[in-house]
C-alpha cells in the first residue's frame, strides 16, 4: 500500500503538471511515483483476485482451474482437493 504522503505527492504533481509543468526532476520524481502506484495497484488487484470463489447460480463452485491451482498452492478456501 502507498502511503498516504506519496499519495498526496502524486497529486501536487499532478497539479503543478496541468497548471504550470513540471522540472525535469519532478518528471523523475513523477514517473517513480507513478511506478510505485501501479505495483501496489496491481499487488492489491492480484491479491483479490486470487481470494474469488466463483459461484453459479445454483451454486455449484465454477472457479477456474487455473486461480484453484493458485488458490491451493496458497492455502486459501481450502483446495487441497483434487479437481
Amino acid at each position: 500500500m502507498l502511503s498516504p504522503d506519496k499519495i498526496e505527492r502524486i497529486n501536487q504533481l499532478a497539479k503543478k503538471k496541468k497548471a504550470e509543468g513540471l522540472t525535469p526532476a519532478e518528471v523523475k520524481e513523477q514517473a517513480k511515483l507513478r511506478e510505485e502506484y501501479l505495483a501496489s495497484f496491481r499487488s492489491g488487484m492480484r491479491h483479490h483476485i486470487e481470494g474469488m470463489k466463483v459461484v453459479d447460480p445454483e451454486g455449484n463452485d465454477v472457479t477456474p482451474d487455473k486461480l484453484k491451482e493458485i488458490q491451493k498452492q496458497k492455502g486459501i478456501h481450502n483446495r487441497n482437493d483434487n479437481f
